[in-house]
């Protein structure tokens, strides 16, 4: 399991879609300190790109980018931080937030992971990769993804969270050079960003109907939370 977790059905629902559009704003918006210009800014053109593909409005998007460049004169500051712990029955969890508020953010991680268990900075991290991960999908019948992944740079590849997708695994560092390579491959970028890859994940068959219902619980319960970004769980696809 590559790709973050997701909600099984989200995407189908209603408010899912301004929930991702509300993530995806603060992204382009700290994204955005580096410059307003996605040409000249690999960060903001990969969360521009992926916002499009999610049909972001055009207003929303270009205000966020404003936002986040400080042309609106509004004070704009997200910190970046990981919770780390585990679900119940021990499936490692990394929990990526940007907030605005610490003070506001800590307490309701700490009420959240009482389910399972909040642990300090790096006590599950050892059990992840840090790299890119590139969703994208043929362009034309044919393109081989396997060769793609050699010719583009990438580390591995697999199934995609889109019917019909890849995920393309790179080094954290060549996620831009990559996911520029892709096309020339045959493929079309859906998404591409820095996330952390399971390297011991928990096989959802040791675990019991009950005990697997319970940690799709607690990881919808977190996934809820305005401040979290991102989930990442050692679960077996």
């Amino acid at each position: 399991m590559g790709a973050q977790w997701k909600a099984k059905g989200k995407e189908l629902a209603a408010n899912a879609k301004g929930k991702v559009f509300g993530k995806l704003a603060k992204e382009i918006m700290v994204a955005a300190r580096s410059g307003a210009d996605p040409a000249l800014n690999a960060r903001l053109r990969l969360v521009v790109e992926q916002a499009r593909k999610v049909s972001m409005p055009k207003d929303t998007l270009e205000r966020a980018i404003k936002k986040g460049a400080g042309l609106t004169g509004e004070a704009v500051h997200f910190e970046h931080v990981i919770y780390e712990g585990f679900a119940p029955h021990r499936v490692p969890v990394m929990v990526e937030c940007l907030t605005d508020n610490l003070n506001r953010t800590a307490p309701e991680m700490r009420v959240l992971f009482r389910k399972g268990q909040l642990g300090t900075s790096g006590s599950v991290a050892w059990d992840f990769d840090h790299v890119g991960m590139i969703e994208a999908e043929p362009a034309a019948p044919g393109a081989d993804p396997e060769l793609a992944a050699i010719e583009a740079g990438a580390q591995d590849f697999e199934a995609g969270e889109e019917e019909g997708s890849t995920l393309f695994i790179t080094d954290a560092t060549d996620l831009d050079i990559v996911s520029r390579a892709l096309p020339a491959q045959g493929f079309t970028v859906l998404s591409a960003k820095l996330g952390y890859k399971p390297k011991n994940p928990v096989d959802p068959a040791t675990l019991g109907a009950a005990e697997l219902e319970e940690v799709e619980a607690f990881l919808a319960a977190i996934d809820a939370n305005d401040d979290v970004q991102t989930i990442y769980a050692g679960l077996g696809n």
